[in-house]
């Protein structure tokens, strides 16, 4: 099977289990699902604020909880892309500002070049495509001069632990049936939760995230964040070049990273001309 034809179908596969997991999981609330979260995904390399007024995109918007973020941060019009069947649940659950979205159905090159946007932002979803670097570049036809791509993505760095479990698990749990896999996820959703309490009381690895992010969320929350390393087909954890090269070879110049929680990347980087 040639290159081509190995993206195509990772990247169809991986479209596949995210429509059938933000069909099942379509809700969004509490710390996962707030404005807080945001600004601590972006951490130093972009203010919230900066959104007041903005024409931005999204890409891959699953069931709306980032669109409903930038709305939030005060975006004025949002473009939100999803190439799943998640697309009605994004529609449903962004429908009290829908006068904000426009929706556009398509996989992430499907961002409409020429648009002069000021951001586009793809949180959590570049690792899970085979091949970003068209995407990338769409983002960046997408923006004005000057605009910027916020993205992030899974680390290699703060994570050589939790990978020597989760990567050879994940050569079974992607082929596993729904019912099988949602098992594995509630005991491992246990075992978060005991870590969770170590966390505070002892310097373990990733104590900063347990105490300041997952062990914020709900119970359901801590389980779709399991069950989202687990499902889908292609996850890939960058090292912090890997995720500068990502932007950089689509063009983007003055990138600054954030090692969030020492155990992934936030990247921005600004289109040239501004």
């Amino acid at each position: 099977m040639q290159r081509s034809d190995i993206a195509a179908d990772q990247t169809q596969r991986t479209i596949d289990d995210f429509g059938d997991q933000w069909t099942r999981y379509t809700t969004n609330d509490g710390y996962y699902a707030s404005l807080e979260l945001f600004r601590d995904v972006c951490g130093p390399v972009l203010d919230p604020s900066a959104l007041e007024g903005a024409t931005v995109s999204e890409i891959g918007s699953g069931t709306g909880r980032i669109v409903a973020m930038l709305v939030a941060a005060g975006a004025a019009r949002v473009i939100a892309i999803e190439p799943s069947d998640a697309f009605e649940v994004l529609k449903v659950n962004t429908a009290s500002f829908a006068d904000r979205i426009e929706y556009v159905r398509g996989a992430g090159e499907a961002v409409p070049a020429g648009r002069n946007l000021d951001y586009v932002f793809s949180i959590g979803v570049l690792h899970h495509i085979y091949d970003p670097a068209p995407v990338v570049r769409a983002a960046h036809a997408a923006l004005r001069p000057g605009g910027r791509m916020l993205v992030w993505l899974y680390g290699r760095e703060g994570n050589e632990s939790y990978l020597r479990l989760v990567e050879p698990l994940r050569k079974v749990t992607v082929r596993l049936p729904q019912s099988l896999l949602a098992a594995i996820c509630y005991g491992l959703n246990l075992c978060l939760a005991l870590y969770i309490l170590l966390c505070r009381v002892f310097p373990l690895p990733l104590r900063g995230y347990m105490n300041n992010v997952i062990g914020r969320f709900s119970w359901a929350k801590r389980y779709l964040v399991i069950y989202d390393q687990l499902n889908p087909t292609v996850a890939r954890y960058y090292t912090r070049e890997q995720a500068e090269a990502l932007l950089a070879d689509g063009g983007f110049v003055n990138i600054r990273l954030h090692h969030r929680h020492g155990y992934s990347w936030t990247v921005i980087g600004e289109r040239p001309g501004g």
